[in-house]
């Protein structure tokens, strides 16, 4: 069983950049989809981007597509979520999931085994 263990939430500021990674807890993604979900205050939680672990395509959610990228960083074997000009509206809880969805479902919550216990980024001046 792999568990997935978020890092590098934090407060920043409208504009600001910041990086979160995912990492493997427990096991390695190899053979598994990991993507990035977040949950808003008071909402249900909405995917952000995903990709299978080897090979595969990225998808991202179109809010993000023009400020958000992940990253598979081979050497610290983590899959990381760049943001930039973050703004007030990205004040959520994000989480990182694994699983094994087909392509058609990556945006499912319900399509993966394993989540994060979620790092908060919170947005504000």
């Amino acid at each position: 069983q792999v568990q997935p263990v978020e890092s590098g939430g934090g407060l920043v500021r409208p504009g600001d950049s910041l990086s979160l990674s995912c990492a493997a807890s427990g096991g390695t993604f190899s053979g598994y989809t990991i993507s990035w979900f977040r949950q808003l205050p008071g909402k249900e939680r909405e995917f952000v981007a995903g990709r299978r672990w080897t090979g595969g395509s990225t998808y991202v959610a179109d809010f993000a597509k023009e400020r958000f990228t992940i990253v598979k960083d081979n050497a610290k074997m983590t899959l990381d979520l760049q943001m930039r000009n973050l703004k007030p509206e990205d004040t959520a809880v994000y989480y990182c999931a694994v699983g094994r969805p087909i392509t058609s479902s990556m945006r499912n919550p319900e399509s993966y085994y394993y989540w994060g216990e979620g790092t908060q980024v919170t947005v504000a001046s």
